[in-house]
């Protein structure tokens, strides 16, 4: 069974692309997936920092996020835009999880793994610009980056109060994205 992990890069409680990863992840499990959905905030470390790393280890935060990367087969990750890019809190647990330990092939966490990318925002572009570089971290870490996106605009119009995704077009294209992310994953690992 396909294993997909779903998570975003915001930290905040009603984070809006963490409402959407957690849509597009129902369609995963659609799918016929096996989905595990996080939240980056339970996973939080200190900025990466070799001199840091030397001398007391990858912090078991960092750890346990990148287990969790290993684990699965590819993932659904949601990022919001800060000025032009994708948060600096998933960057940085994307730098600790690329960290390589005794033993273990280069990578690990990322090579030959699959990802599909989506972004929200309240504003028009839907955090659009964010996913570009995103798509060529992933791609230069070894993943193979789903050729389809998606940007979702003006999203506190498409959120309910609990957080759960409420327009019945955006969910749906929501839940296409998770399957896609099933269909794409499936086939790269033959």
């Amino acid at each position: 069974m396909i294993k997909i992990l779903a998570f975003s890069g915001s930290l905040r409680k009603a984070s809006y692309n963490q409402s959407v990863v957690a849509a597009a992840a129902q369609g995963a499990v659609q799918a016929g997936a096996e989905v595990t959905i996080v939240q980056l905030k339970d996973y939080l470390s200190p900025l990466f920092n070799e001199d840091l790393e030397a001398e007391q280890g990858m912090p078991a935060t960092a750890q346990a996020f990148k287990d969790l990367l290993i684990g699965h087969d590819g993932f659904l990750i949601a990022s919001p835009e800060y000025n032009s890019s994708y948060s600096a809190a998933l960057k940085n647990a994307i730098d600790w999880a690329s960290r390589g330990a005794d033993g273990e092939k280069p990578l690990a966490a990322f090579r030959g793994k699959t990802a599909l990318l989506m972004g929200a925002s309240p504003g028009a572009l839907g955090g659009l610009r964010g996913l570009v570089s995103l798509r060529m971290l992933l791609g230069n870490l070894g993943m193979h980056v789903h050729p389809a996106q998606q940007a979702f605009s003006k999203v506190h119009t498409l959120i309910d109060e609990q957080g759960l995704v409420s327009d019945d077009k955006t969910r749906s294209k929501c839940h296409d994205l998770g399957a896609q992310l099933v269909q794409f994953t499936t086939a790269i690992k033959g």
